[in-house]
């Protein structure tokens, strides 16, 4: 089968499409043939060299989520059978024609949604589904401020904190091209955090009050001016750092008015909550299903334009998901 890898840390170009066996599935695990691949920046972050989540061992092949049909189950497997049209996050040796899952982690695909919508489900969606619930606990009327509300997990935070009853949304994006993106995925309010004043129109955006709920995942002093943007108990989820860069010192004396930051590792979350995970999986289900949630697909690419996928992840021009077709 086809599978791409990578023997150095380097640009886009060190993604290679070689020949590997066809895996297979361990106790536990399915294998599922793969219809498409959903391509994560974190993944383009390790690519580059950047520990995300740790050191990568070399040669390394993307992780990601691959929807496709189940080939095989392997021992213990019961609640998922050969034939089966499902999607899971794969680990290692995502972007092939085959690739293996825990069965824990399948998703059925909803009705209604293609395989390559189907990718922003797993670690996407759960990763936006947990930063809104069970960590940002957002509740009906406050207001949420989102940042990098265009991307992968950013434009389903839009979406499922319209569906919880969020009071006003703001979404913040990198360039102008994206704003109108936003609102119209559901954002009561768009702001270009690469603009001198964007920390003003959010806080004119809140009535001066600041929001009740912010989702970070940029970094560098987006970060720092976040917390900033807090209202009084306000909560403040860190989920990523996409820049790579640190943020500026952040001291205690920033948390003062009872504001609080709680960071987010979606695999935590899976080896110690796994009921939370199982709970959360059934109601992101229901929202795509009723249509409260719509996965927005930018790009579909063959699997050999891997380095072009992770090239347009790495211009910041996409909005929603960019996904590979074996």
């Amino acid at each position: 089968m086809r599978v791409v890898r990578y023997h150095e840390h380097g640009d886009p170009s060190v993604l290679r499409l070689e020949e590997a066996p066809r895996p297979e599935p361990g106790p536990g695990e399915v294998l599922i043939r793969a219809e498409a691949i959903g391509v994560n920046y974190a993944d383009v972050q390790k690519r580059q060299g950047l520990p995300i989540g740790g050191p990568v061992t070399l040669p390394a092949a993307p992780a990601g989520d691959v929807a496709g049909v189940v080939e095989a189950v392997g021992a213990g497997v019961t609640h998922v059978s050969e034939g089966d049209r499902v999607v899971a996050p794969v680990r290692y040796g995502a972007y092939a024609e085959y690739a293996t899952a825990y069965a824990a982690t399948v998703f059925p695909i909803p009705e209604g949604i293609d395989a390559a919508q189907a990718t922003a489900l797993p670690s996407p969606g759960e990763t936006a589904y947990h930063v809104l619930t069970t960590v940002g606990q957002l509740k009906p009327g406050e207001t949420v401020l989102i940042n990098a509300a265009s991307g992968g997990i950013g434009h389903l935070l839009v979406q499922l904190a319209r569906a919880r009853g969020a009071g006003r949304i703001i979404g913040t994006v990198g360039s102008p091209a994206k704003l109108d993106f936003v609102r119209s995925i559901g954002a009561d309010v768009a702001v270009c955090y690469g603009h001198a004043d964007w920390v003003d129109e959010v806080r004119a955006a809140t009535g001066d009050k600041g929001a009740d709920l912010v989702l970070e995942t940029v970094g560098n002093d987006v970060l720092k001016h976040s917390i900033e943007l807090a209202a009084r108990f306000g909560r403040i989820v860190c989920y990523g750092g996409a820049s790579g860069e640190r943020p500026p010192a952040i001291s205690p004396w920033d948390f003062v008015d009872m504001k609080s930051l709680h960071g987010f590792n979606l695999y935590a979350l899976f080896q110690d909550r796994p009921e939370t995970v199982a709970a959360g999986r059934k109601e992101l289900l229901g929202y795509v299903e009723s249509g409260q949630v719509t996965p927005v697909v930018h790009s579909r690419l063959p699997l050999e334009e891997a380095a072009k996928a992770h090239q347009l992840m790495e211009s910041r021009l996409h909005t929603g998901k960019v996904v590979l077709t074996p």
